[in-house]
């Protein structure tokens, strides 16, 4: 009797807990002409961030743009500029959410700013190392990361490891274009 009293609680927890019931995290995918790179979306740490982040891949901002400044040990940077070294519109800076309890470790997408905090547009960069210098401290407003990548690191650091040098004024740049090609969220 007790073993079949088990049994039915365990079957309605799990008919409770079915996947129609749990709300997911969006995950955006990335093909990159390396590869395919998945990253799970954290809009609960970074609502803004998220929000700013998914309309540009929703309007097809990144599609055509490139990694335009990659440092090994460090991190790939991209979203922002076509291959020829042109800077794509954006539309106005967002808040700064870099004090959001997630760090710049490796594997997660922080978004790419001036030296003002609250100027972050379109462009986004991948940790490829744990980068604590990057997280918001006190006297450090930090970088605010709103995901992380749960499929394709292997093509993040493929990224990571190709030659750079300069275009634009920029000396980060791969000398062979690593271009994103579509961005578009998973359904």
């Amino acid at each position: 009797m007790r073993a079949i009293l088990l049994t039915i609680v365990i079957a309605i927890l799990a008919a409770s807990c079915s996947n129609k019931d749990v709300k997911m995290n969006p995950q955006v995918i990335l093909e990159t002409t390396k590869g395919t790179i998945e990253i799970e979306l954290y809009p609960q740490q970074a609502p803004v961030t998220v929000t700013n982040f998914l309309a540009y891949v929703n309007e097809g901002h990144y599609d055509g743009t490139v990694f335009h400044r990659v440092i090994p040990g460090f991190m790939i940077q991209g979203g922002g500029f076509t291959p020829d070294g042109t800077q794509k519109p954006t539309r106005g800076p967002i808040k700064l959410e870099s004090n959001n309890g997630i760090k710049n470790n490796i594997g997660t997408i922080a978004m790419a700013r001036t030296s003002v905090p609250d100027s972050a547009t379109s462009q986004f960069f991948i940790n490829v190392a744990n980068n604590d210098f990057l997280n918001s401290a006190p006297g450090n407003d930090g970088y605010a990361v709103f995901g992380k990548v749960v499929s394709g690191m292997e093509v993040v650091n493929a990224i990571a490891a190709v030659e750079t040098g300069n275009r634009g004024g920029n000396s980060d740049w791969p000398v062979e274009d690593v271009a994103i090609t579509k961005a578009y969220v998973k359904k």
